[in-house]
């Protein structure tokens, strides 16, 4: 596992840059997703206008102002943080280097680098402005069209996204949250996908609405989009070992040399009682007996890792120690193998993707394209539940998770929505 870029560079490339700790795999792979998904949203919206589907609006700018003192200001502040925190980390002590998040929201840092990056930052915002600028300024009006619009839909889709995650997240953690709330809503791990999904699609609404954008085409051309990012977002979640994976694999067990092997039913239970104190709290079970687990070889084609793995060095460092692992962080592997859901579901992912691609001209109905995303997305995640760890409710003879509610939700919103859209065509 590489729980930030430090350690990935470190192992393929034999450098130790410090400030790479600074960037988490996890976060990186989100960054990739959201640059993928404006990729294809772009794409598809540029198909839609150039078939008339979707149209331009007019605004008015003032062109050739010189830089205003606001402007020069927050370029300042930018570059400063920038080079205090980020590029600090590079020239910080070992044990500050170490704990990335701990150093973001300390009074360390770099001013030497700080003060150097902002005038950098305020004198290349000034001569971007000098320039263009104009003896007197004009007025300008200007076509907007919804794809020059996608990396205002992309900020708006991070932010609220981000945010709905880390409500959703907590509410189905309620017990973490009430432990420590600060480090619960400042930390980069603890993300629930549909909180983000709900909270980012209520945001770009507005924005659709304020812009004169039609949604349910916006809609149709997000879909694949979605999709994809969320294929690329759980390529961070396996390699950083961020907590998304699977039940235990009782056909295996991890041994003294922190490597999978294969387990018989009694192995397999004692491990479960050596390491009953972990599992109680990862399950929130009161004994052993009551952690889930499925029975699973893998084929000889399949390598052992698809169906049964121990992510080793996992970014929560949960789990036992690594034999000889000298790390400062990040020195934990899981007791017993689980089931990797990141990886089942950024296979599944991809393929729905590709699905959603080429069909996504079939559907003269607008909306009808995201009513089917909707309905797959759900049969996906309530799929992978049943092998997930995840909190559970009692719902009568039921136990769903969250994710399962959620995504019951989605396909039925989105059956119905489109057989409304068909109906009203």
């Amino acid at each position: 596992m590489y729980p930030n870029l430090y350690f990935a560079f470190r192992d393929m490339f034999g450098v130790e840059w410090k400030g790479l700790r600074f960037i988490n795999s996890f976060g990186f792979f989100v960054a990739i997703a959201f640059i993928v998904a404006a990729f294809f949203l772009i794409k598809e919206l540029k198909r839609k206008e150039a078939a008339g589907l979707l149209k331009y609006t007019e605004v008015k700018i003032t062109y050739g102002k010189p830089a205003s003192f606001l402007d020069l200001a927050i370029n300042f502040v930018l570059g400063f943080l920038l080079g205090y925190k980020f590029i600090g980390l590079f020239f910080a002590e070992p044990e500050a280097a170490a704990d990335p998040q701990a150093f973001i929201f300390s009074s360390q840092g770099n001013w030497a680098i700080g003060f150097l990056l902002a005038i950098v930052f305020t004198i290349i915002k000034w001569w971007e402005k000098n320039k263009f600028k104009l003896a007197k300024p004009e007025v300008r009006t200007i076509r907007i069209w919804p794809h020059d619009r996608v990396g205002d839909i992309i900020i708006f889709a991070a932010l609220f996204g981000f945010l709905g995650a880390k409500i959703f997240h907590n509410l189905e953690n309620l017990d973490e949250f009430t432990k420590n709330p600060i480090e619960a809503l400042l930390s980069f791990s603890g993300l629930t996908f549909y909180g983000g999904l709900i909270c980012a699609t209520a945001a770009i609404w507005f924005y659709a609405r304020k812009h004169q954008i039609s949604f349910k085409h916006l809609c149709d051309a997000a879909a694949p989009a979605l999709m994809i990012a969320y294929a690329v977002g759980r390529i961070g979640c396996q390699v950083s070992g961020d907590g998304d994976w699977g039940i235990l694999n009782s056909a295996y067990i991890v041994d003294q040399e922190a490597k999978v092997v294969p387990a018989d039913s009694s192995s397999f239970k004692k491990n479960l009682l050596t390491n009953g104190h972990f599992y109680s709290l990862e399950f929130k079970v009161n004994s052993v007996e009551e952690i889930p687990h499925k029975h699973v070889k893998a084929p000889s084609w399949l390598p052992v890792w698809m169906v049964a793995y121990q992510y080793p060095n996992n970014v929560l460092s949960h789990g036992t120690p690594i034999p000889g692992c000298k790390d400062e962080q990040y020195c934990n592997k899981l007791p017993s193998p689980v089931f990797p859901t990141p990886f089942y579901e950024t296979l599944m992912a991809s393929l729905l993707f590709l699905l959603l691609w080429s069909i996504r001209k079939k559907f003269a109905v607008p909306g009808a394209l995201f009513s089917i995303y909707l309905i797959v997305n759900g049969i996906e995640r309530f799929l992978i539940e049943s092998i997930r760890v995840n909190t559970t409710y009692t719902i009568g003879n039921f136990h769903p998770t969250q994710a399962q509610l959620i995504s019951s939700g989605l396909v039925i919103t989105g059956a119905f929505l489109f057989w409304w859209l068909n109906k009203k065509k």
